[in-house]
């Protein structure tokens, strides 16, 4: 084998190796969220289909209400994690149309301003675990959520429409 052969062996072998990694941060990730959900009282859904075939990570208080013409959409709330932000938040743009305004989770430190100046623009909540929040501007904290702050809002919208708590 030449070494040319060799290096792109390795070279995808190791990209193979980084992106089960990366996957399975974000999968674990999900499921300490699931377990906060859980011992909070708020009813959800895991990967609930959305327009086509959209999976947002988590549909409060889940897929039948989203999918309902007779739900309020103002009541609905979704919440896309993503253990580093970078350029993909925009993907959670595309999830759950109904909701106008989307709530991001992310273990992200320091995103700039730039970004999370665009993220408002397009009505995305940037959500955080609350040691984080020093890692942003003064400005920037006014504006983020943590994740206690996160529950009471999807708490609040879910007594709001008389949803029973509890795990679809």
């Amino acid at each position: 084998m030449t070494r040319r052969v060799i290096w792109m062996i390795f070279f995808h072998t190791s990209l193979s190796v980084q992106n089960r990694r990366k996957s399975r941060v974000g999968f674990a990730l999900e499921n300490h969220m699931e377990v906060i959900f859980r011992e909070s009282g708020i009813r959800y859904e895991r990967s609930a289909i959305s327009e086509g075939r959209s999976r947002p990570d988590f549909l409060f208080p889940g897929g039948h209400e989203y999918r309902s013409s007779d739900f309020d959409p103002m009541l609905l709330t979704m919440l896309g994690v993503k253990s580093t932000c970078k350029d993909r938040w925009r993907q959670v743009l595309a999830e759950a149309k109904r909701i106008q305004h989307k709530h991001l989770l992310t273990l992200e430190a320091a995103i700039s301003e730039n970004q999370t100046d665009q993220m408002k623009g397009e009505k995305l909540q940037l959500v955080l675990p609350k040691g984080l929040h020093p890692t942003y501007s003064a400005s920037q904290r006014e504006w983020l959520l943590d994740i206690a702050g996160f529950t009471e809002v999807a708490r609040e919208k879910q007594a709001r429409a008389g949803v029973s708590v509890g795990v679809i």
